[in-house]
């Protein structure tokens, strides 16, 4: 019995899994990243090549994971959480701990300082930090690599709207998610609660708007015009 089958009849005990199945460990993945395709009735897992020491019962658990997100509407799963996948979320929150700290930038190394200092009594642990180019993704916390990367719109902008942002990724390292029937929940109750919690929260949250509109103007002035 292959890994995906040991871990689809964990999860829906004796049906047939129905599907031709891979898995491919990819280089091109960032750290622990994976993703799942159901397509001709295959079911192709591709996992980041950092997935392949790690025991045989975290990966089911990760496995039985991309099952529920991709056959959710397909199939009813006796068992919505196991132990294996229970693991994989333990793993999941604590990788930080032995990811290399070596990506750093000044302007986020001071927002990181300032919001640290001011919200979490210095105590969260300094991430990886770094730009991206998306407008539409202000920024984003990734467990795998525990790395805060956040847009460039925000490298002339006035520090109070980064420093948000930056607040909002470091509740994500510390909070982490709520796993809950087989689904993981990110924004929480509790993290709305402690979201509100930033100074001026809604007006720094009008400016970020603002700041948007902007940028999208621009760019849309410049196709016209170029």
């Amino acid at each position: 019995m292959n890994i995906v089958e040991e871990a689809f009849q964990q999860l829906y005990l004796q049906k047939d899994l129905g599907y031709d199945t891979s898995i491919k460990y990819s280089s091109k993945f960032k750290p622990y990243n994976s993703n799942v395709r159901l397509y001709n009735n295959r079911l192709e897992f591709n996992l980041s090549r950092k997935w392949k020491p790690v025991s045989r019962e975290i990966q089911i658990g990760l496995i039985q994971s991309l099952l529920l997100k991709i056959l959710r509407n397909r199939l009813k799963p006796l068992k919505k959480t196991t132990q294996d996948i229970e693991l994989y979320n333990i793993f999941i929150k604590k990788i930080h701990i032995a990811v290399p700290k070596t990506k750093s930038d000044p302007l986020l190394e001071e927002s990181f300082n300032r919001v640290n200092e001011r919200y979490f009594y210095g105590l969260i642990e300094k991430p990886n930090l770094a730009w991206h180019n998306s407008i539409s993704k202000l920024g984003s916390y990734e467990y795998g690599s525990d790395t805060i990367s956040i847009s460039g719109i925000f490298k002339n902008a006035n520090k109070e709207l980064l420093d948000y942002i930056m607040y909002h990724e470091m509740l994500h390292k510390k909070h982490k998610f709520k796993n809950k029937n087989g689904r993981n929940y990110h924004h929480t109750t509790d993290f709305r609660k402690k979201e509100k919690e930033f100074e001026n929260q809604k007006y720094t949250e009008e400016e970020i708007k603002k700041l948007i509109r902007r940028i999208r103007r621009k760019l849309i002035f410049n196709r016209v015009f170029i």
